[in-house]
């Protein structure tokens, strides 16, 4: 396993096919969070024919909606969310050029093959430790869909965001690597 690649955001198509599953990475530069509700409104925008509400060439997309940020801070907790629930949109995203996926979970088949198909990769985010993962975002603004409240996309600012590579454009799986692992060790205890 590799430890700390650093990685600037928006990912070049080269730094995304160097990444293998179990690649430890920090992150840092301009992301985007969205939830379900905001990848819905993205996709149907990208079916109309309309731009979407951010550049996605090169964009890492974290499935995250803060809360609300205390006094004097840029943002409240901000921990990933359930990844399989934009499954359904992250093919097409892919397929128009974002990159990067930061969520926790597992992903889909077709996720994984649009992953392969279009060089991107999956990140995992440690869940739980929204407090601590929120003191790596320099600068958060509302860029589109305020009405959703904590699903709208957020523009973000990180330096230093520690994730995990789950899945790689060669294929690679992290939890499935690491499922094999534990299986054949407890075959030969």
């Amino acid at each position: 396993m590799s430890q700390n690649i650093e990685l600037s955001c928006p990912l070049s198509r080269e730094a995304a096919a160097r990444l293998r599953a179990g690649d430890v990475v920090r992150l840092s530069g301009v992301i985007f969070s969205a939830r379900d509700a905001a990848h819905k409104r993205i996709c149907a925008a990208l079916e109309a024919g309309e731009a979407p509400p951010f550049p996605l060439e090169g964009a890492v997309i974290y499935y995250m909606g803060p809360s609300p940020a205390l006094p004097g801070h840029v943002i409240g907790a901000a921990g990933p969310t359930t990844s399989y629930r934009m499954d359904a949109y992250a093919p097409l995203l892919l397929e128009r050029g974002a990159l990067g996926m930061i969520g926790k979970g597992a992903r889909s088949a077709a996720v994984k093959e649009s992953i392969c198909r279009f060089g991107g990769v999956y990140f995992a985010a440690v869940g739980g430790a929204g407090a601590l993962l929120s003191r790596c975002i320099r600068s958060a603004e509302v860029v589109a869909y305020p009405d959703l409240g904590a699903e709208a996309v957020r523009r973000l600012e990180i330096a230093d965001f520690p994730a995990v590579v789950v899945n790689d454009c060669a294929g690679g799986d992290w939890y499935e690597a690491g499922r094999a692992a534990y299986l054949a060790g407890r075959q030969n205890a």
